[in-house]
């Protein structure tokens, strides 16, 4: 059933959708109300500032992997063979991603529909068409077949459809994870590197 490979897929796309847009939309909002410069002259650090922006979004990421592999479980039927503990594990390595593209974009909109439009066409077009969501990697060009190892979603497809449809474990995604790990680690140390040049 097709249904049963495309829907554990949409997680990893919501999940894209909430944490990089909703992150970037915000922190943009607050550029355009002057609410970031107020909490700039509090004796907040910086680091703190940044952990308080990003923890809501990490939450709500959270819930999201619950609500929507509930709804693929008992509602489309989409069979779970793997460990729920593992997929949402799994998952905060993909969120650092994300996250810190949704913090990147911050930096580099100057209002809530540039960021928008930035999240659409720069992060989330290219990274749907080069993960192997809608067309096999397989069957890409070889040079676009090397382009997708840059795109963290592909990993995380490959997790999300392991854990739910081959019940694999650690043993086989470490890999993955692994590598989203250090993705996430160097876009989240650029986004907070530029974020804290605002501040």
């Amino acid at each position: 059933k097709s249904r049963n490979y495309m829907v554990p897929a949409i997680l990893a796309l919501l999940l894209m959708l909430v944490s990089t847009m909703l992150t970037a939309m915000a922190v943009v909002k607050e550029k355009e109300a002057g609410t970031l410069e107020q909490l700039i002259v509090t004796p907040a650090r910086s680091y703190q500032i940044i952990v308080g922006k990003l923890l809501p979004f990490i939450l709500l990421s959270l819930v999201d992997v619950i609500l929507v592999t509930g709804v693929a479980v008992f509602w489309f039927h989409v069979p779970f063979r793997g460990s729920f503990l593992l997929l949402v594990g799994l998952s905060l390595p993909y969120l650092m991603n994300t996250l810190g593209l949704g913090l990147l974009v911050s930096t580099v909109s100057g209002t809530q529909q540039q960021a928008m439009m930035t999240v659409m066409f720069a992060i989330m077009l290219p990274f749907i068409y080069f993960s192997g969501f809608v067309f096999p990697i397989e069957n890409m060009p070889r040079v676009i077949q090397l382009a997708t190892y840059a795109v963290p979603l592909r990993y995380y497809l490959e997790i999300v459809r392991g854990i739910c449809l081959k019940g694999v474990g650690l043993e086989v995604l470490w890999k993955q994870g692994a590598i989203l790990t250090g993705m996430g680690l160097v876009i989240l140390m650029l986004a907070i590197s530029r974020f804290r040049k605002q501040l």
